[in-house]
C-alpha cells in the first residue's frame, strides 16, 4: 500500500497547525492536516471572505513577478514561500524563461519537503528551510549562494509573510538587511494582512492564530509604508491588492482590500 502522506517529514508533529498549511487550506491546497484545517475553518467563521483574501495575495504574487521580467530580471528568492500549489514562482518564470532562477525560503518542514518534491530535476530552483527572520543565515546557505548572482539585480518577494514577524523581531528592520544585500536595480515586492477595513473579524482571525505555531501580527498603511525605506516604490504605490497592476492578470476588482501590497526599486 502507498504511503499516503510521502511529503510529510519524519517526525512532525501534525497537531501543531502552522501558517503555511492554513494557508495551503485557504487556497484550495491538499497539504494540510486536520489541526491547520481547523484553525482554517475558524478564520472563515469569522472571515467569510478568507479564501477570497487569500487568493488575492496570491494573485498579487503572480503580478509582481510578471512585472519584474518585464523589467528584466531572471533570478528570484522567494521568502516565506510557504507550501508549493499551481501558478508558484518557478512556474511563471520558466515558462517564459527556462534558465531564470528561483530560490524558495520557509522554516516550515512540509513546505521544504513538498518544494524538493516538485523540484525535483529542476537545476535552477531551489529550495532552503531557513528562518527569514536570520537574513544571514539564509543569505550565506549553498543553494542560494550557487543560484542567486548578486551582483546582477533580484527579484525578492516576501508575500503574505510580514505579518507573521512580530514587532520585537523588527519586520521593517528584515526586510532592510536583505534591501542592503541585493545590488541596485533589485525589485521588491512585499505584501502584508491588514485591519484597517474589517477591525473586528482580523482582530478574531488573530485569536484564531494565536495558539498556532505562527502568530500573526496585523499593521495599518502606516504601518506598512515605512518597510519600503530606501526603495523607490513603483506606481500605483503601496495600496489594496486589487488596486496594483490589474491589466497584469487578475486582480479582484472590487474585491477584498485586507492586504496592502508595494513593489520598491533598490536605488
Amino acid at each position: 500500500m502507498a504511503e499516503p502522506f510521502s511529503w510529510v517529514p519524519a517526525g512532525i508533529n501534525t497537531d501543531v497547525p502552522s501558517a503555511a498549511r492554513v494557508y495551503d487550506f485557504l487556497l484550495g491546497g491538499g497539504h494540510n492536516f486536520a489541526s491547520d484545517r481547523v484553525v482554517g475553518e475558524k478564520v472563515l467563521q469569522v472571515l467569510r471572505d478568507g479564501r477570497a483574501i487569500a487568493s488575492s495575495n496570491r494573485s498579487f504574487m503572480r503580478r509582481a513577478v510578471l512585472l519584474m521580467m518585464q523589467q528584466g530580471i531572471d533570478q528570484f528568492l522567494d521568502l516565506g514561500s510557504g507550501i508549493p500549489t499551481v501558478g508558484n514562482v518557478h512556474e511563471i518564470v520558466q515558462q517564459e524563461n527556462p534558465d531564470a532562477r528561483v530560490v524558495y525560503v520557509d522554516y516550515d518542514e512540509v513546505a521544504v519537503s513538498h518544494s524538493q518534491l516538485i523540484l525535483e530535476g529542476n537545476e535552477n530552483a531551489g529550495v532552503v528551510q531557513a528562518d527569514m527572520c536570520r537574513p544571514q543565515d539564509v543569505l550565506s546557505d549553498p543553494v542560494v549562494k550557487d543560484l542567486i548572482d548578486f551582483s546582477k539585480p533580484v527579484g525578492l518577494l516576501m508575500v503574505a509573510v510580514l505579518h507573521f514577524v512580530s514587532d520585537e523581531k523588527g519586520p521593517a528592520e528584515v526586510v532592510a538587511r536583505y534591501r542592503d544585500a541585493v545590488p541596485p536595480g533589485s525589485l521588491i515586492a512585499l505584501s502584508h494582512l491588514t485591519a484597517d477595513f474589517k477591525p473586528q473579524e482580523m482582530g478574531s482571525v488573530v485569536e484564531a492564530m494565536k495558539h498556532s505555531r505562527d502568530p500573526m501580527y496585523f499593521r495599518s498603511l502606516e504601518e506598512f509604508q515605512p518597510m519600503f525605506a530606501g526603495m523607490e516604490v513603483l506606481e500605483p504605490g503601496v495600496v489594496p491588492a486589487p488596486k496594483w497592476h490589474a491589466e497584469l492578470g487578475p486582480a479582484g476588482e472590487g474585491g477584498p482590500e485586507d492586504v496592502y501590497v508595494g513593489v520598491g526599486r533598490k536605488v
